[in-house]
C-alpha cells in the first residue's frame, strides 16, 4: 500500500499560506517548523497537517506561479477529498477567499477550486459514493 504523505510547496509568505490552509482545515496544526538553507538561499519552513498527511510550506519563492490557463509544464493543482464541501466553501469565503473555478457536474461528486496565497490551484471534492468506479462518472 502507498499513500501520499506530504506535498512540498514553495511560496513567498508562510503566514499568508497558512491563513488559506487553516481556513480550509481548522483541525490541522503546525507539526514542525524551522529555518535553513536551500541551495544557498535562506528559507523558513513549516509542516502543516494532521497525523497522516501535511503540507510542507517554504517562504523562499521567487517570481510568479505558472499560468494555470496555459500549457507549460508544471504543477496543475492539488486536490483534497472532504466530507462537507459546503462547510469548507463557507469557511474559505468567510476568510476572504473567492471561488476560482466551479467544478464539473457529476452524479457522485461535487467539487470546487480555489487559489491559495501563492497561486496554487486547490481542488476540494466531496464524494457521495464509496465505490471508486462511481466517483469519476461524468453525467
Amino acid at each position: 500500500m502507498a499513500r501520499l504523505e506530504h506535498v512540498n510547496l514553495v511560496g513567498k509568505n508562510i503566514k499568508n499560506s497558512l491563513a488559506f490552509y487553516q481556513a480550509a482545515f481548522p483541525h490541522w496544526e503546525i507539526r514542525a517548523q524551522g529555518e535553513g538553507q536551500w541551495y544557498g538561499k535562506s528559507r523558513n519552513w513549516v509542516h502543516f497537517g494532521d497525523d497522516y498527511q501535511y503540507l510542507a510550506i517554504s517562504d523562499f519563492g521567487e517570481g510568479e506561479n505558472r499560468d494555470l490557463t496555459g500549457h507549460t509544464v508544471g504543477f496543475a493543482h492539488l486536490a483534497f477529498a472532504v466530507t462537507n464541501l459546503d462547510a469548507l466553501i463557507k469557511r474559505l469565503k468567510d476568510a476572504g477567499y473567492q471561488i476560482y473555478k466551479e467544478g464539473s457536474e457529476a452524479r457522485f461528486r461535487k467539487n470546487i477550486y480555489f487559489l491559495d496565497a501563492d497561486g496554487f490551484e486547490v481542488e476540494f471534492t466531496e464524494y457521495s459514493s464509496d465505490l471508486p468506479q462511481e466517483r469519476n462518472v461524468q453525467e
